[in-house]
C-alpha cells in the first residue's frame, strides 16, 4: 500500500493512518478483481447495444420480480426523508447543509466534488469532525460556522465503480475510488455513528446491473465483519441513474435487501446514460436539453416504475433534484425559479415519492412546504401504485423536439464553464442560476457529440458539424473567464469531435488535476 504524495498534509496524516491504509488495502485486494470483471461486462454490453440489441427486463430474474419479499426494516432516522440536501464535502458546505433544516444531507465525493487529492482527504477529515460534532469554520470575513444542536441525518456518496484513486496504490495499481471513499469514511466513523444512534449510511452511484449491487453488498459484509459490526448496520440508497439499471430495480434491491434504504431517481445522470448507451443509434437522438423534462414519456415511466418497485418492497422511492437556485439580485427571476422548484416538487409528491433533493439551503423550506402539505405521514410507502404498468417500450421512448443553435451554444457554454471550474478544484458550480455538476455537464457534451455523430440538423436546417462545433467552442472560450479555460476548451473539443465516445468526462479530465 502506497500513497503518491511527497509531503503529507495535516489531513493526510489524520485520515491516512496506518490502520486506515491497511483497511483500504484489504478492500482493494479483496474486491479489485470482481470490479474489473464487472467493468469488462459493461464494455461487452455496450458492444451488444451498438450491434442493435436493446435492453429489456431480464428473463432469468423474473422470479425475483414476481415473488413477494421486502427489504430490511427502515432505521428510525431514515423513516422521514422528505427533504434531502446534497453538496460537496468542503467544510462550510457540510456545516450549512447539516444545519439547513433538511432531513438528510448527502455529502458527495462524486458528481459535485472535483476529486483532487486535497479535496478528497480534507473531505474525509471534515466528515470525521462532523460525525464527532466538533466541526467548525471561520470565513475570511471572520464569520464563524458551527453545528446546531439538531442536524440532518448524514449520508455519504462515494465515487462510482468506474473511477480510481490515483494517489493510493494497492500492489502497484490505483485503488478503486469507490473502495477508497467508502473505506475511509466507514473505518473512521462507523462506530461513532452507532454510538450516536444513527449509522453508516450511503448513496451508491452509476450502477448498471444488479451484479454491481451484489459487489457492493459483498463489500458491506466484508467491511462489517472486519470491524466486528453486525451485518445490516450499513444502509445504502441506490441512485438509478443509468438506463440499464432501470430494467433491474427489483434485482438491485434484492441484492442489497439486508442493507437497502431505497432507490433514487438520479435524473440528470439518467438522461446522460440514455444518450451514452444509444450513442451510435440515429433513432435515439435527443432534442435540446431544455426540452427533455420529467414530463417526457421515458422519464415519467422511469419514475412510475421506481416508485412502484420501492413501495412494493417496503422502502423509500426518492425524487431528484431541481437545478434551480435562489437568485438574490432579481426578485422577478427569483420568483420564476422558485416556482419551477415548487412545480417540480409538487409533481414528485403527487407521483408518490417519499422525499426529494435540493442543492441549496434556501430551497429547503420550499420543498418541505410542498411535501408537508401533501405527505402527512413520514413517507408514503403504503401507496403501492399497483396499477402502474411500465414496459421496455415505455422506458425506451425517445423524446421529441427541436435542436436549436441556442441549445447547441448552451451545451458548449455550460460545459466549458463547468469543466474549467472542475479543473480548478470546484465540482459544484452555479451557472446561469442553475446548479451544475458533473451529471449536467455530461449531458451537455454527450448531446453535442451525438448531434455531430449523426449529422443532426438545427431548427434552421443547418447541419451540426465538427466545424460548427469547433467554431462555437472558440467563440465561447473567448467570451468566458477562467485561468484554465484554454485547457478546458481543448479537452472539451477533443471529447466532442472524437469519433470515439469517452465514457465519462471525469475519467479523461482526471489526468489534468492533482
Amino acid at each position: 500500500m502506497t500513497t503518491t504524495s511527497a509531503l503529507r498534509s495535516d489531513a493526510e496524516i489524520q485520515v491516512l493512518t496506518l490502520e486506515a491504509q491497511a483497511f483500504v488495502t484489504r478492500l482493494g485486494r479483496r474486491f479489485e478483481t470482481p470490479r474489473q470483471v464487472l467493468l469488462a461486462a459493461r464494455r461487452v454490453r455496450q458492444k451488444r447495444i451498438d450491434a442493435g440489441e436493446l435492453p429489456d427486463f431480464l428473463p432469468e430474474t423474473a422470479h425475483i420480480r414476481k415473488k413477494e419479499w421486502a427489504v430490511a426494516p427502515i432505521p428510525h432516522d431514515l423513516l422521514d426523508r422528505r427533504v434531502e440536501i446534497t453538496g460537496p464535502v468542503d467544510r462550510k458546505m457540510i456545516i450549512n447543509a447539516l444545519n439547513s433544516g433538511a432531513n438528510v444531507f448527502m455529502a458527495d465525493f462524486e458528481d459535485s466534488n472535483s476529486p483532487t487529492w486535497q479535496n478528497n482527504l480534507e473531505g474525509q477529515l471534515n466528515l470525521r469532525d462532523a460525525v464527532e460534532g466538533s466541526i467548525s469554520y471561520v470565513s475570511p470575513e471572520g464569520k464563524r460556522y458551527e453545528l446546531n444542536p439538531r442536524v440532518a441525518t448524514l449520508l455519504v456518496r462515494p465515487r462510482g465503480w468506474h473511477l480510481e484513486e490515483k494517489h493510493f496504490r494497492v500492489d502497484g495499481k490505483p485503488v478503486s475510488a469507490s473502495l477508497f471513499d467508502f473505506g475511509l469514511y466507514f473505518f473512521h466513523n462507523a462506530k461513532q455513528l452507532i454510538r450516536k444512534g444513527t449509522g453508516p449510511y450511503f448513496y451508491l452511484p452509476k450502477m448498471e446491473s444488479h451484479f454491481e449491487a451484489r459487489l457492493w453488498n459483498d463489500v458491506f459484509c466484508f467491511a462489517q465483519d472486519e470491524l466486528d459490526m453486525p451485518r445490516g448496520t450499513i444502509r445504502a440508497t441506490v441512485l438509478i441513474e443509468t438506463i440499464l439499471a432501470a430494467f433491474e430495480m427489483d434485482e438491485i434491491l434484492y441484492e442489497l435487501r439486508e442493507h437497502s434504504s431505497g432507490l433514487n431517481c438520479g435524473r440528470w445522470d439518467y438522461i446522460f446514460s440514455f444518450i451514452k448507451k444509444f450513442r451510435n443509434r440515429p433513432d435515439f437522438v435527443l432534442p435540446d436539453r431544455s426540452l427533455v423534462t420529467m414530463n417526457t414519456h421515458f422519464l415519467r415511466s422511469y419514475v412510475d416504475l421506481l416508485i412502484q418497485t420501492c413501495h412494493r418492497r417496503g422502502i423509500h422511492a426518492m425524487g431528484g433534484m431541481a437545478a434551480q437556485i435562489p437568485i438574490k439580485n432579481d426578485p422577478v427571476a427569483n420568483e420564476k425559479a422558485l416556482d419551477k422548484v415548487r412545480q417540480d416538487k409538487l409533481r414528485e409528491v403527487n407521483a408518490g415519492h417519499d422525499g426529494t433533493w435540493v442543492a441549496h439551503p434556501g430551497l429547503v423550506p420550499i420543498a418541505k412546504e410542498i411535501f408537508d402539505a401533501h405527505m402527512k405521514e413520514a413517507n408514503q410507502i403504503s401507496r403501492r401504485r399497483d396499477s402502474v404498468r411500465v414496459s421496455s417500450k415505455d422506458l425506451l421512448a425517445v423524446a421529441e423536439g427541436q435542436i436549436s443553435e441556442e441549445g447547441l451554444r448552451w451545451n458548449i457554454d455550460v460545459g466549458l464553464q463547468y469543466l474549467e471550474s472542475w479543473l480548478r478544484g470546484s465540482g459544484c458550480v452555479p451557472i446561469y442560476n442553475l446548479m451544475e455538476d458533473a451529471a449536467t455537464a455530461e449531458i451537455c457534451r454527450a448531446q453535442v457529440w451525438q448531434w455531430v455523430r449523426h449529422g443532426a440538423k438545427l431548427s434552421d436546417g443547418r447541419l451540426v458539424s465538427q466545424e460548427m462545433v469547433r467554431k462555437v467552442i472558440a467563440e465561447q472560450k473567448n467570451k468566458l473567464q477562467g485561468r484554465r479555460m484554454s485547457e478546458a476548451a481543448d479537452v472539451y473539443e477533443r471529447m466532442i469531435t472524437s469519433p470515439d465516445f469517452a465514457e465519462f468526462l471525469t475519467l479523461l479530465a482526471y489526468d489534468y488535476i492533482d
